[in-house]
């Protein structure tokens, strides 16, 4: 496989607020919260990385609640932690 595809965008919805604090942990995704839940999303560059991602999640104990490829439209327009669109 080459590597010309542009990685995939996730959006990873886990019951519970993690903090911002955790974007290192996530390797760079987004860390934000929302109705008492965390969401985690960006760019993923394959499957064993989302992969990773999840084991992550696993690992906190927390319930995983949703895992979703976005669209290219819809990757950019997550909108960031607090704003009202």
């Amino acid at each position: 496989m080459s590597g010309s595809r542009p990685p995939a965008h996730y959006e990873i919805r886990i019951e519970g607020v993690l903090g911002e604090r955790w974007t290192g942990w996530f390797e760079g995704l987004k860390v934000s919260s929302e109705a008492g839940e965390t969401i985690i999303s960006g760019p993923v560059t394959d499957q064993p990385a989302l992969h990773g991602v999840l084991v992550k999640v696993r690992d906190l104990g927390m319930c995983l609640i949703s895992v979703r490829r976005l669209d290219p439209g819809e990757a950019g327009k997550t909108p960031p932690k607090g704003s009202h669109q």
